[in-house]
């Protein structure tokens, strides 16, 4: 009987013991990463209305070069439609293909942006930085504005733009134990509500410019 009995102590010790691996492993399985922000769908901030055209290729002349060097650009009107009166105070960046960020108006030529407003046939066409600042509420206080990249390769493929400062929303990003993410210098990562501009130019390198530039599905997001 001694012995049925430790037999049976042992085996209920190995079905516990069972039972309590097989829930510390489900709890690891579980455990998933912490979701990464995403914008609220309707606007629970101020949020300007922003216009924008299909981009465009333009070769030009310029100072120091040898051979004319070819540009990319957007441009947009944008309307402050809110409230009250918002600073705007927008950042473009070009995403490439190959997964290169590139930051626009950065030592584009003036001659550039002149050819540009010529071109475009809009008087009143405001280069960065002059466009940042306070933007007054109504249609009538529109601004109109261009971002410029020099042409990071002859096959743009597909490529996407981001366009910062159309929104107050903000979100901080944190670890999957909910501790704010900090960057390099020891402060908290903030992400900004961000207008994602999506496009494809299918064609290749041997008539770079003369391709159709089609727009895919824009989508806003945290970055």
């Amino acid at each position: 009987m001694k012995h049925s009995t430790s037999r049976f102590f042992t085996f209920v010790l190995i079905l516990v013991c069972s039972a309590a691996g097989n829930l510390a492993f489900a709890q690891r399985s579980t455990t998933q990463p912490a979701p990464y922000p995403t914008p609220s769908p309707y606007p629970k901030t101020w949020e300007l209305k922003f216009d924008y055209g299909t981009p465009k290729r333009i070769v030009m002349d310029v100072p120091g070069t040898s051979v004319p060097q070819a540009y990319w650009y957007l441009t947009y009107t944008v309307t402050n439609n809110s409230d009250k009166e918002q600073m705007f105070l927008p950042m473009f960046e070009l995403l490439t293909r190959d997964g290169r960020v590139i930051r626009s108006d950065r030592n584009i030529p003036r001659r550039v942006f002149d050819a540009i407003k010529t071109r475009e046939k809009k008087p009143l066409l405001e280069s960065f930085p002059n466009i940042e600042g306070q933007l007054r509420l109504g249609e009538d206080q529109a601004k109109d504005g261009v971002a410029i990249w020099p042409e990071p390769e002859a096959r743009m493929g597909e490529f996407s733009i981001f366009v910062t400062g159309l929104s107050g929303e903000t979100a901080m990003l944190k670890d999957s134990a909910g501790e704010p993410v900090k960057n390099a210098e020891g402060n908290p990562v903030i992400l900004r509500k961000t207008l994602q501009l999506n496009f494809i130019v299918r064609g290749d390198e041997v008539y770079p410019g003369e391709d159709l530039v089609a727009e895919k599905p824009k989508e806003w997001v945290m970055r």
